[in-house]
């Protein structure tokens, strides 16, 4: 009887099965791990909203999460190529290096636009798999998603109905969404756009925006003024209505052509947090295609 109520005592006082912890390096893909794993994951990014995630310091603190983490979710196609390497490194944690079940790049789920015909780094931050910023299309995070809910069960297998449910859920809600969002922004096919920097092909590709010209002369390189000029003469013959740029970024060259060309500019949030507005996935997208329409109008 003693034996039982000691047993009894531990099964209350032993904590319950600890929750994964995933390190996220960008809040999209933190975001949908959360969406998927619910209660069952403890996730955080390395970055936040306005930051961009080309170039982030790997910070003791960072390192010390990536020690800690059993999932490292990252977008790849050389997005974290100058950061991530030494977090994983530096962290001596063998479950997150490359080629370990517990590193997850999303890109390899996806096919990727602008992929360089020959790599020449001259030309700028020309990423050689094709253009990382995946996360401006919704319906990619379907396939990214259920890959994800797949390595969150082999690696949490006690879970692993969960995480599907998760999965589950996720997509019926999300398919429902990118309907509604398509319609929402019907208005937007076939318009003309400038764009800072090349951060949106997968968004023109989804909404069918045209992109007309690019402010950056390379790829994460500041524009010159002089080659500014060169993008506003273009304006008189082959005009864009409006010039997007992601929220990290700072905003000098395009409230230059905007106010040189009379047309908006329009901050989109990028990722989660990029706006106040961009709260979570969903509201992600509503904020980018209500930014959008609101400049069309």
């Amino acid at each position: 009887m003693q034996r039982l109520i000691v047993l009894l005592l531990l099964a209350f006082t032993l904590p319950a099965q600890a929750a994964l912890n995933v390190l996220a390096t960008v809040p999209e893909w933190a975001a949908l791990v959360k969406e998927i794993g619910g209660d069952k994951v403890n996730v955080v990014a390395a970055t936040n909203g306005l930051q961009d995630p080309h170039r982030i310091e790997a910070k003791p603190s960072l390192i010390a999460r990536g020690r800690n983490a059993q999932l490292l979710v990252a977008t790849g196609a050389e997005l974290e190529v100058g950061w991530l390497p030494l977090v994983q490194r530096e962290s001596g944690n063998p479950a997150i290096q490359s080629g370990q079940p517990g590193y997850f790049e999303a890109a390899r789920y996806v096919t990727l636009r602008e992929v360089p015909a020959v790599l020449d780094r001259s030309h700028g931050d020309v990423h050689a798999g094709g253009n990382p910023h995946i996360q401006t299309d919704p319906r990619l995070y379907l396939k990214i998603g259920e890959a994800l809910a797949e390595r969150l069960a082999l690696l949490d297998p006690a879970q692993a109905q969960a995480y599907q449910a998760g999965y589950r859920s996720f997509a019926e809600r999300w398919k429902a969404a990118i309907a509604r969002w398509e319609a929402k922004a019907a208005p937007l096919k076939g318009v003309p756009v400038l764009v800072q920097h090349d951060a949106f092909p997968y968004l023109n590709a989804w909404l069918g925006l045209k992109q007309v010209g690019v402010l950056e002369q390379k790829p994460g390189m500041e524009p010159s003024s002089g080659y500014l000029a060169e993008v506003l003469a273009r304006q008189q013959h082959n005009p864009g209505r409006m010039v997007l740029r992601p929220a990290y970024q700072y905003d000098a060259p395009s409230r230059w052509i905007a106010d040189k060309a009379g047309i908006p500019a329009v901050i989109l949030p990028f990722t989660v947090g990029g706006t106040a507005e961009a709260k979570d996935l969903f509201s992600l997208f509503d904020d980018t295609v209500n930014r959008l329409l609101a400049a069309l109008r």
